[in-house]
């Protein structure tokens, strides 16, 4: 039962960073975002919340499969700090670009963020490989996000 519980916190913290940009984004999509210029390839908006529910649990779980190894591996306590200190600019890139309505700010935010995923995907590998692939899929849609963040900022 303690397993399934420390699973929970780690998913549960997890989803808590997108339920704090949530706020901010709400009421920006269909208001100030609305009316920005946006590249060809901007997905529908209900795309965007399926896909990060599923990323925020990958990370979560990834993040247990880290705590697991506390005390088995030198790397797994300090890389779990990075990754809490990394839900942080996770949620505030949400609060800098929607909240803010600053994509110019937000995309200075997703380049420190996206260094902060890849650092995590080569550490968590090292601790745990299927926690290092279950950031993957993470990487490669703030890599897309990226883009995105960048085209709609030039283009506006």
């Amino acid at each position: 039962m303690k397993k399934f519980f420390t699973i929970a916190f780690f998913v549960g913290v997890s989803q808590l960073a997108g339920i704090i940009g949530s706020f901010f984004t709400v009421s920006s999509v269909s208001g100030w975002y609305s009316t920005l210029n946006k590249p060809f390839f901007n997905p529908p908006s209900w795309v965007f919340g399926p896909v990060w529910i599923s990323l925020y649990f990958m990370m979560g779980v990834a993040s247990y499969l880290v705590y697991e190894r506390i005390g088995k591996d030198d790397l797994a306590k300090r890389s779990l700090v990075v990754f809490f200190i990394h839900l942080f600019f996770n949620a505030s890139w949400s609060v800098m670009f929607f909240g803010l309505e600053s994509p110019g700010v937000a995309f200075v935010n997703i380049v420190i963020l996206w260094g902060l995923i890849l650092f995590l995907v080569l550490v968590f590998f090292r601790v745990s490989r299927v926690a290092g692939y279950l950031f993957v899929p993470y990487l490669l849609w703030v890599s897309f996000a990226g883009v995105l963040n960048f085209s709609i900022w030039w283009l506006n």
